[in-house]
Order: C-alpha cells, then sequence, then structure tokens
C-alpha cells in the first residue's frame, strides 16, 4: 500500500495540474456515484490527509484512497494511458489534462463540509500543516501494551506511515517491532525522526532511508530478509505481527541491532 508520501506527492502533482482549471469532463465509475457531474465546476484544489486524496472541485470533495493496486495518473490530451481503461474509477478532464484514477480503494464525493466527519478518525498527519507531534506521542502511549510496529502504522495514531517507514523507524531506532510502546524509552524521538524521514522523502520517487540513493541500497532492513544487515552483517530476519487480521504486517529486522 502506498505510504503518506507517495500520496501526498500524488496530490502535488494532481494540484499542481487541475488547480484553478474547470472542469470539461467528470466520469466517476462507481455505480453509487455515476450520475454525479460535476463539468463546467472549478478545482479548488487537491490535497491528501494521511493516505487519502481529496480532490475539492466546486461545492464537492472527490475522496479516494489508492489501497493496494490504486493510482491516479495525469496524462495530455492524446496521450496513451497506462492501464487499460476497465481500470479507470473516474475521469476528470480539463483544457490542458486529463486525470485518471485506477482501481481506486475507496472513491466518493462527498459535500465539502462533510471531509471532516468522514476522517476525523485520522490522527495528527505526518505531512499536514497541522502536524502535532505532542499529540501522536499521545496516542501512541494511550495503549502502552501494543507491538511498537502495531501501533505506529495505526493511522488513527498518526497518518502517513505504512509497513516499510515503520520497518525501518525500528531499525534506526534501535528497537524491535514488537516491543510494547510502553518499553520504547523515547517515544517522542520516533515520532520525531518519524516526521523528518517522511518530510524528506516526499518529493522523490524512489524512497530513501538510507541516505543513499544508489539502487539496492535505500532501506536498512525493509524487504532483506536473508540479507546481512548494513551495520553488522547479522542476516536479517522476517516475520508477521498483529493480533488480528486489520493489524497483522511483515516486520523486518536485524536480531543484534534491534533488541
Amino acid at each position: 500500500m502506498p505510504e503518506g508520501d507517495t500520496v501526498w506527492l500524488t496530490a502535488h502533482n494532481l494540484d499542481t495540474a487541475l488547480r484553478g482549471a474547470v472542469l470539461t469532463r467528470c466520469d466517476i465509475r462507481v455505480p453509487a456515484y455515476a450520475t454525479v457531474d460535476l463539468t463546467g465546476d472549478t478545482v479548488h484544489e487537491v490535497t491528501s490527509r494521511g493516505k487519502h486524496v481529496l480532490i475539492r472541485v466546486g461545492e464537492a470533495s472527490i475522496h479516494s484512497h489508492l489501497k493496494m493496486e490504486g493510482a491516479w495518473h495525469l496524462y495530455r490530451h492524446g496521450s496513451a494511458w497506462k492501464r487499460p481503461a476497465f481500470q479507470a474509477r473516474a475521469v476528470l478532464e480539463t483544457a490542458d489534462w486529463i486525470a485518471v484514477g485506477f482501481e481506486l480503494g475507496v472513491l466518493e464525493v462527498l459535500p465539502i463540509g462533510e471531509e471532516g466527519a468522514r476522517l476525523d478518525y485520522l490522527g495528527p498527519d505526518l505531512l499536514g500543516a497541522d502536524w502535532d507531534p505532542a499529540e501522536a506521542v499521545r496516542r501512541l502511549e494511550d495503549r502502552p501494551e501494543r507491538p511498537i510496529a502495531v501501533a505506529l502504522a495505526d493511522q488513527a495514531n498518526l497518518a502517513g506511515l505504512g509497513n516499510e517507514y515503520v520497518n525501518e523507524l525500528c531499525f534506526l531506532r534501535g528497537v524491535l517491532p514488537t516491543r510494547p510502546v510502553a518499553d520504547v524509552t523515547d517515544v517522542a524521538g520516533l515520532v520525531d525522526l518519524a516526521h523528518r524521514l517522511i518530510v524528506a522523502n516526499r518529493g522523490r520517487t524512489d524512497r530513501i532511508t538510507t541516505g543513499s540513493a544508489r539502487r539496492g541500497e535505500q532501506s536498512w532492513v525493509y524487504g532483506r530478509a536473508g540479507r546481512p544487515c548494513r551495520r553488522c552483517g547479522t542476516r536479517i530476519r522476517q516475520g508477521t505481527l498483529g493480533s488480528s487480521e486489520l493489524e497483522q504486517r511483515v516486520t523486518y529486522w536485524c536480531p543484534r541491532c534491534q533488541t
């Protein structure tokens, strides 16, 4: 599932192309909203909240979540689409651009005033203008028995982190993904590092947590099961963590560097 920085970049690119433009075509290919037509309305802005994209058009908000397979693409008129048309869930056209949302996990059209109620379960947005680290720490510490990896990935605690960031953060702070929140000595430091990492990556197409942009050197532990730790040479391990289907996630860790 795309992480918050990828979603932020998606919204940023859509905003650059669509902001201030009038829709010349609006085709929402979801049965519940198939009759919605915002043609003639102006796109005010496109923004992200955690892993959600909000396209504000006229008095409406087109809310989408990419989930596992979703993506928004931008095309010039006359350009060939990179995915088949049957995967398109939304097609928004202006005089200059065509924005296509493919295989969106969530797609709905709301009155702008209902955005808050729909997304009020989310914790502080790591890439939001109203980022609140103290509130993120409070939410994490509110359930001290939870494994830190599960707590960090919970969007109700802080919005934007996915599995890659969670695993990389645990390595960088030297904690096992299974360590209870109560046993993490510096939760505020962990939250601060999460914010700095995701801000540093929000304009990139390739995520980097090691400081090296060379292919194959961009991550510490994520996706590197069985390969040597970049710090100590110990083989990286892989497991599954989470007490419920919603919480379950694949974890990677170095058994020597993380305790």
